[in-house]
């Protein structure tokens, strides 16, 4: 086999080896971002109310109340943020489609005026655009991504991403609780299970960051520890000062 073969080999594996990481991160932000969320917010709940000398009773009390309405927060949160983008996506579309029908062979020579400022030559962008004009919800899908820069047929669900976000911050949010659940008496072991978790959701965010995943899991057990440490402190002062 000649150098020449060999280099035409490499660059076909190459080529088909060539994979990117999911720059969106899809299933990140509603599980992952969501569980960091329920534990952070109520890991900073429970020791605040720790800190001002309550019983066990109260703290755990506090937990289950943080993870209730924190999950349900963010649920409800998730589900009117999507559906009001979602909604507008659709007004839009809604649209593209009047024009589409109206004026055809204007939104056919915006669809060539697109591909001729991306450096196609101009006939045979315009003949691209007559090709993929002949089908009107081809062409709605191709106007949509050039112009809005959304897929109509993958638009996110609602309800989809409330139950995702409604289950990550209960997991992340019955963490501190869980030792105490389980039969604990202190409050350290709450902490310690906590950290370990927001640990481990930084580490799980380096997979799709240009991050070690140490270092994104250390960050994040800082950012955990400092908001607890801080809300300690206050419930402390606030207990002292109450008391």
């Amino acid at each position: 086999m000649s150098i020449i073969d060999n280099e035409a080999t490499l660059h076909v594996a190459h080529r088909d080896n060539h994979t990117h990481r999911d720059v969106n991160g899809g299933w990140l932000r509603p599980a992952v971002f969501g569980a960091m969320d329920g534990l952070v917010s109520n890991l900073a709940l429970m020791t605040g109310v720790a800190g001002g000398s309550v019983s066990q009773q109260t703290i755990v009390i506090t937990g289950l109340a943080g993870l209730a309405a924190g999950a349900f927060s963010m649920a409800a949160g998730e589900y009117t943020s999507v559906a009001s983008q979602r909604e507008l996506v659709q007004a839009e579309l809604a649209v593209e489609r009047r024009e589409l029908r109206k004026h055809p062979k204007d939104e056919e020579k915006e669809l060539a005026a697109l591909y001729e400022a991306r450096g196609v030559e101009p006939k045979l962008a315009r003949e691209v655009a007559r090709q993929l004009s002949h089908d009107p919800e081809q062409a709605l899908e191709i106007h949509a991504r050039e112009e809005l820069g959304v897929d109509p047929g993958e638009l996110p669900s609602p309800l989809v991403a409330a139950a995702s976000s409604f289950g990550a911050f209960a997991l992340g949010a019955l963490l501190p609780v869980l030792p105490y659940l389980l039969g604990a008496s202190a409050l350290w072991p709450a902490v310690v299970l906590a950290l370990a978790g927001l640990f481990g959701c930084g580490a799980v965010v380096a997979r799709v960051t240009a991050r070690s995943w140490w270092f994104s899991g250390l960050r994040q057990l800082a950012l955990g520890g400092a908001a607890a440490g801080v809300t300690y402190a206050l419930g402390t002062l606030f207990g002292a000062a109450l008391g």
